[in-house]
C-alpha cells in the first residue's frame, strides 16, 4: 500500500483585457510609480513599491487599509522573481513580509487560513490586434476554494484600479 499526499490545492486565475498597449501594462507591474497608484483593493493605498524586477530580484510592496477598515494597517509582501520575459511573462513568488522584507507567517497578521507562506504567481501579457492587452494572472497553491475567491475579489479590485490608471493621460512618470 502506498500513501499519497491528500492535500488538495486550488489556483486562482483571472483574465482581463486592457485598452492599453502591453508596454504600459508591463510598466504598471514593474515600475514603482505605477504600482503606487493601483496596488491594493478598493480604498487601499500603496505606500511602498520598491521594485527590483530581475530574475533573482525581490520587490517589496505594501498596501495600507483605509481608516474605516483598520486604521491605516499595512500589509507588506515581497515578490521574488523566478522568470522574466519582458512584456510577455512575469513569474514570482509572493510572501507576506514585515516592513523590512523579512518573510512572516500570514496568520501572524490576521490573514485567514488557507493562504500558504509562499504563493507562486504567473502573469502573462499578450498584444491584441486593436492595440490593447490580454492579461492573465494565475496564483497557485491555495488550500481552499473560499480563499481562492477572497484572493480573486482582491485582485479584481486591484485590476479595476489598474484599468482606471491606464485610461489616464499621461501615465505616471519616474521621479
Amino acid at each position: 500500500m502506498t500513501f499519497q499526499d491528500s492535500a488538495e490545492t486550488f489556483d486562482m486565475v483571472l483574465t482581463r483585457t486592457f485598452d492599453a498597449p502591453v508596454s504600459e501594462v508591463w510598466k504598471a507591474w514593474t515600475e514603482g510609480d505605477y504600482v503606487h497608484e493601483w496596488w491594493g483593493p478598493s480604498g487601499f493605498t500603496a505606500p511602498v513599491a520598491e521594485m527590483d524586477v530581475r530574475e533573482g530580484g525581490t520587490s517589496l510592496v505594501a498596501m495600507r487599509a483605509p481608516d474605516e477598515m483598520g486604521g491605516g494597517f499595512e500589509h507588506f509582501n515581497t515578490w521574488s522573481y523566478r522568470q522574466i520575459v519582458p512584456e510577455a511573462r512575469l513569474e514570482f513568488v509572493s510572501r507576506f513580509a514585515d516592513r523590512h522584507g523579512n518573510a512572516i507567517d500570514p496568520a501572524s497578521v490576521g490573514i485567514p487560513p488557507g493562504i500558504p507562506n509562499e504563493v507562486p504567481h504567473v502573469l502573462t501579457f499578450a498584444s491584441r490586434p486593436d492595440g490593447g492587452t490580454d492579461f492573465t494572472v494565475t496564483e497557485y497553491g491555495y488550500t481552499s476554494p473560499d480563499v481562492v475567491e477572497l484572493s480573486r475579489a482582491g485582485m479584481d479590485q486591484c485590476l479595476d484600479k489598474l484599468d482606471a490608471l491606464l485610461a489616464q493621460t499621461p501615465p505616471p512618470t519616474d521621479v
